[in-house]
């Protein structure tokens, strides 16, 4: 399929490695224009050469800290400094830090705060002014948003919150010819996914590699996701091929959750 995003001009957020990696490479490789960020300076330099060599698209890197208003201005106003507009935004951060309830802080709630739900405010709120032709807008979020997850209570109350500003905005931006929707991340093979694998084992006195042999036995295909196939779903979300979906939330976990709504 032509996902027809050739010469788009698209925004990925924490693409310095795993989901968001995963996205900006099959953007760049549809022929996007791509935009990619990391509060690390030298793997977004590292993750942008990798993907122009690979591709032959426009890759350009950006390093800032999507928790901050400042940070967010910077990389926007350095995209318009280059582009007349932008067709597509990845809303993507990392994993807030793992802890029973009981375990976490005014300081750990506030933080995952900034992290999860305002920078996608924030984000979404800055780029959407810039999205002069429509364009389509994109959250990466979790499947605890549908079933939560043991010690992950920043990261479902936060990305629940994400979801509900994506079903909100659907309607608000609709006039104006820009989608939104959100892609619900099963057990994809990522730094993250590993690191919550090792916490597991700790706490469970299980070694890794049964604890991985578990989860993948609770899923229908029998194996974890690729970034790749994670990336192949974020870019035709984004891309004109998806021109009537807004407001959805697309699973891409092997089948691994079992609610029956979506």
């Amino acid at each position: 399929m032509n996902l027809d995003l050739s010469g788009k001009v698209v925004m990925v957020a924490a693409a310095s490695k795993g989901l968001g990696y995963g996205i900006a490479r099959a953007a760049a490789h549809e022929g996007a224009r791509v935009y990619v960020c990391s509060r690390d300076a030298e793997a977004i330099r590292a993750a942008a050469e990798r993907l122009a060599a690979e591709s032959g698209a426009a890759v350009q890197p950006f390093a800032c800290d999507v928790t901050t208003p400042d940070g967010i201005a910077a990389w926007v106003e350095s995209v318009r400094g280059r582009e007349e507009r932008i067709d597509a935004l990845a809303v993507n951060t990392g994993g807030p830090p793992a802890g029973l309830f009981l375990e976490l802080t005014d300081d750990h709630w506030q933080a995952a705060f900034n992290l999860l739900l305002m920078s996608a405010i924030r984000l979404i709120r800055a780029v959407v002014p810039h999205m002069t032709a429509g364009g389509a807008i994109l959250t990466v979020t979790s499947s605890s948003v549908k079933e939560p997850i043991e010690r992950l209570a920043l990261s479902t109350v936060m990305r629940a919150g994400v979801t509900a500003l994506v079903k909100t905005l659907a309607d608000e931006l609709a006039p104006h010819k820009i989608r939104i929707n959100t892609l619900i991340p099963g057990r994809i093979d990522t730094e993250r996914v590993a690191h919550l694998d090792a916490i597991t084992a700790e706490k469970t006195g299980k070694p890794i590699e049964q604890v991985r042999a578990e989860t993948v036995g609770r899923i229908p295909l029998k194996r974890l996701g690729s970034i790749e196939e994670f990336g192949a779903a974020g870019a035709f979300l984004l891309s004109p091929a998806a021109s009537y979906i807004t407001g959805a939330a697309l699973r891409v976990d092997g089948g691994a959750m079992r609610s029956i709504t979506s």
